[in-house]
């Protein structure tokens, strides 16, 4: 077994990244305003499903696959890239609006809201690089099987990521309605995360291969 100690320092590593703005934060909050907090929680499924898909790859020793073959990593990264550099177009692109920003969409079904929430997770090779770069901190052979292990440090940052973002599904209608009464932030709001992700597309699309 993981010593408690260890442990604990694991955690507190994951509850700084779990407070982190990123692209699931943004999802979250963005579907939870705009189709409610059902639909919040179902993209919120759809990110933890991303997070153990994750997770069972580190597990399995599948992770190390994106580190040693150069095309799979380059696949991944630059899916993702594509991926944030949409939601930044969504952000910037002239009549957009905020997410915060109270507004009538098309509902999507459940199934959509889980795959994109699964997929917005899912295409980001930082998750992966996470568990590569922090698991063999916290796993020791002396103490018993290394997948054991990895479940548990697995188990133990899927559910403090799911306490945070569950937070921010729960609280996303408080803070679009202190957007409502200023207005004028919600532009400043809106061009700030366009830049924000744009700017996350880009690293990500220059970014170095671990170990290149």
């Amino acid at each position: 077994m993981i010593p408690l100690t260890d442990l604990i320092v694991f955690a507190g590593a994951v509850v700084l990244l779990a407070v982190t703005p990123g692209p699931n934060m943004v999802y979250l909050i963005s579907r939870s305003i705009c189709q409610g907090r059902q639909a919040g929680l179902v993209s919120l499924f759809g990110v933890l499903a991303g997070f153990i898909a994750h997770m069972m790859a580190a597990a399995l020793g599948l992770s190390a696959l994106f580190v040693t073959v150069p095309l799979a990593y380059a696949l991944l990264k630059w899916a993702g890239a594509a991926y944030l550099a949409y939601l930044a177009w969504q952000a910037l692109r002239p009549g957009a609006r905020s997410p915060f920003q109270g507004q009538n969409l098309p509902q999507d079904s459940s199934r959509k809201l889980f795959a994109m929430g699964f997929l917005t997770n899912l295409l980001n090779p930082k998750v992966a690089f996470f568990y590569l770069s922090l698991f063999p901190q916290f796993i020791t052979p002396e103490h018993g099987s290394v997948f054991v292990q990895s479940l548990i440090l697995g188990g133990t940052q899927i559910m403090i990521s799911f306490a945070v973002l569950l937070a921010m599904a729960m609280f996303a209608s408080r803070i679009a309605a202190w957007f409502e009464g200023n207005p004028r932030w919600l532009a400043m709001q809106r061009y700030s995360m366009g830049l924000v992700l744009a700017a996350l597309a880009t690293r990500l699309a220059a970014s170095q291969r671990p170990g290149t």
